[in-house]
């Protein structure tokens, strides 16, 4: 194990710090596991405490109502109180952290959103002085009934074009994190001259989840003002939705026509 050397805040000869997670991947609601793994420096470290933070580094567009944050940690967990750390000794510190279940998705079917990226930072404390180390990539991966949605907006010929973290709240929907996630798709050629592209916006929750969709027009004046649909449905009935279907319908409503036609 290559440990990685702190020596910002602490200086030469102390204590170094790797955090090892237990897999690669986890969903929304799940448990990220590992260790944190120290060894010690030169001399005896009295540990104060060690914390991982929850990282989305991503386009976060502005609400006018809210002020950007300093940081794009979204979740801050303390996994250790004060100990002692032996010069040289080697210590490992086990963790499980709840993901929070509006955590944004990064990765579908191994693929990487573009512009979306997700870490764990590890931050140690020693004497008053405080060091965070390097982000540990994170894949965060859709739970199966948002993969459901993602996969029929897929077969009916949208692509993945973007991903961003917009600050604020959806009306009338119950957010626990200060902003959401929006995946834009970009339309089937069949569309392409009315709809621009499709945002997805998932809200999800223990019992279920809030599909927010809205379409982009391509020339101002070509869809209804109110070109949005929301769906509200628990984990088992979205396994059990004909995604394809209920979007294909949606799309022939404001166009005139759907958009399994056109999917190529």
């Amino acid at each position: 194990m290559v440990f990685k050397r702190i020596l910002g805040a602490f200086g030469v000869g102390a204590p170094s710090v790797d955090t090892v997670l237990a897999g690669p991947r986890v969903e929304p609601g799940g448990v990220l596991a590992g260790d944190v793994r120290l060894k010690g420096g030169d001399f005896d470290a009295h540990i104060e405490h060690i914390t991982l933070g929850l990282v989305a580094h991503a386009q976060l567009v502005p609400d006018e109502d809210m002020p950007r944050p300093d940081d794009d940690e979204f979740l801050r967990v303390q996994v250790s109180g004060p100990f002692i750390l032996r010069a040289g000794e080697e210590r490992a510190v086990p963790f499980e952290i709840e993901m929070p279940w509006e955590s944004p998705i990064s990765e579908v079917g191994g693929r990487q959103l573009a512009e979306m990226a997700l870490g764990v930072r590890t931050e140690l404390a020693i004497a008053k002085a405080v060091d965070k180390g390097d982000l540990d990539p994170l894949a965060v991966e859709p739970l199966p009934s948002q993969l459901r949605v993602l996969e029929a907006l897929l077969s009916l010929g949208f692509q993945v074009q973007a991903a961003d973290l917009e600050l604020g709240y959806n009306f009338g929907v119950s957010q626990e994190l200060p902003f959401y996630q929006v995946i834009a798709f970009s339309s089937p050629p069949r569309l392409a001259e009315v709809v621009d592209e499709v945002d997805l916006t998932f809200v999800a929750g223990p019992a279920g989840l809030v599909i927010i969709l809205e379409a982009v027009e391509h020339v101002a004046g070509q869809l209804p003002a109110d070109a949005g649909i929301r769906f509200q449905v628990g984990h088992d009935e979205a396994l059990g939705t004909d995604w394809a279907a209920e979007l294909d319908r949606w799309l022939a409503g404001l166009t005139g026509h759907g958009a399994a036609q056109g999917a190529t």
